[in-house]
C-alpha cells in the first residue's frame, strides 16, 4: 500500500506520471498547477494555525509531454523493481538485496539487465565468482530488458497506485 507521505501525480490526460512527497504537492497546489482528485486522511497545520487536508491523488492542469526513452536505463534500483524486490535464487524478500552478475565480471560478464539479478547477500556470497552451473544455483527470474510500459506497470503495482487510481474514478 502507498505511504501517507506520498502523493500520486497524474498528467493532465489522467496518465500516471510519478509519486511525489506531500511537501512538493503542497507547493504545486499553492502555485495553482494541480487539481486535487482525492484527499488522504492526513491533515497538516499551517503557520497560521489552519488545518489543511493533504491530497492523495492530484492531476496537473497543463499537460506535460513526457520523453519516452526507447529503453529502461540499467540501474540497481531498476533491476530490483524488475525482480519484485525478492532474491532470484531463494525467493526471500530480505531488505538487504544486492545485484548479482549471472556471468561474473571476472569471467567477462557485463552489467546489463540480461546478466544482472536481485540477490540476497547470503546467496550472493554462496555463489561467489562462479557461474550458475559451477555453483549449481539457477535464477528464477527471466533475464530480460523490461519495456517502458512493463516497467511503469510493475512500478505502479508495487506502489499500489493502480488500485488507488481505480478507486478515485468509481
Amino acid at each position: 500500500m502507498i505511504s501517507t507521505n506520498v502523493v500520486i501525480l497524474l498528467n493532465a490526460d489522467y496518465s500516471f506520471l510519478n509519486t511525489i512527497g506531500w511537501k512538493k504537492a503542497m507547493c504545486l497546489i499553492s502555485k495553482s498547477k494541480t487539481e486535487i482528485i482525492k484527499y488522504s486522511n492526513r491533515v497538516i497545520r499551517t503557520a497560521r494555525g489552519e488545518l489543511i487536508k493533504v491530497p492523495l491523488v492530484m492531476r496537473l492542469i497543463k499537460f506535460i509531454r513526457t520523453l519516452y526513452k526507447n529503453r529502461v536505463p540499467f540501474s540497481k534500483k531498476n533491476v530490483m523493481i524488475r525482480d519484485g524486490l525478492v532474491c532470484s535464487y531463494c525467493g526471500s524478500s530480505d531488505k538487504r538485496l544486492t545485484i548479482d552478475h549471472v556471468v561474473p565480471k571476472s569471467k567477462g560478464g557485463k552489467s546489463s539487465f540480461e546478466n544482472c539479478i536481485a540477490c540476497c547477500k547470503n546467496c550472493n556470497n554462496k555463489k561467489g565468482g562462479r557461474t550458475c552451473i559451477e555453483a549449481k544455483m539457477f535464477p528464477h527470474t527471466k533475464l530480460t530488458q523490461p519495456t517502458i510500459s512493463e516497467f511503469l506497470r510493475i512500478r505502479m503495482l508495487k506502489l499500489g497506485v493502480d488500485s488507488m487510481i481505480r478507486d478515485c474514478f468509481k
